[in-house]
């Protein structure tokens, strides 16, 4: 893993190396263990989330939707206020998230397949199944998107915000 954009300098990047690296061992055995199942904070199983989808094609014609499958919600016991969300992102063939935002911070791992991302001042960025990136809270997230139009991609998404385990992403 690598740090990208660490605001909180070079002493952070083996703490959040470790984090990550231990978010990403649990989120594989609890993909692994309950693929197909959306699970929400209050243990209510079957939820999907669909992300506002903008029309990226020509025409009148929309790309697919994203869906965003929750996991798991749990507090922070060390870190008062904050809880850490993990969700899958499905990415159908060719699919496109336009710009938004989110609460907190969030480190994306791609699982299956090569998405392409931007964050506002940053270039676009092709990761491929086992990479990840980092979005500070806030952030604008220019887009998010599948880059083939004949194979579906899917990330886990761990977040880092506030205690409520509201929303996840903000439209912008």
């Amino acid at each position: 893993m690598r740090a990208i954009g660490n605001p909180f300098g070079s002493r952070a990047v083996l703490p959040l190396t470790l984090l990550g690296a231990a978010l990403a061992a649990f989120a594989t055995m609890v993909v692994q263990t309950h693929q197909g199942i959306a699970m929400t904070a209050d243990g209510d199983v079957g939820v999907h989330m669909h992300m506002a989808m903008a029309d990226a094609g020509s025409g009148a014609q929309a790309r697919p939707k994203t869906v965003v499958t929750p996991i798991s919600c749990e507090r922070l016991p060390n870190v008062p206020g904050k809880s850490i969300t993990t969700a899958i992102v499905a990415f159908p063939p060719n699919a496109y998230t336009s710009r938004h935002r989110h609460p907190g911070s969030v480190s994306a791992f791609v699982l299956k397949g090569t998405l392409r991302s931007q964050l506002e001042g940053g270039p676009v960025g092709t990761f491929a199944k086992g990479q990840t990136w980092f979005e500070p809270p806030g952030v604008i997230h220019l887009f998010a998107e599948n880059a083939s139009a004949t194979e579906p991609a899917e990330l886990l998404a761990t977040f880092i915000a506030d205690d409520d385990c509201g929303a996840l992403t903000i439209p912008d």
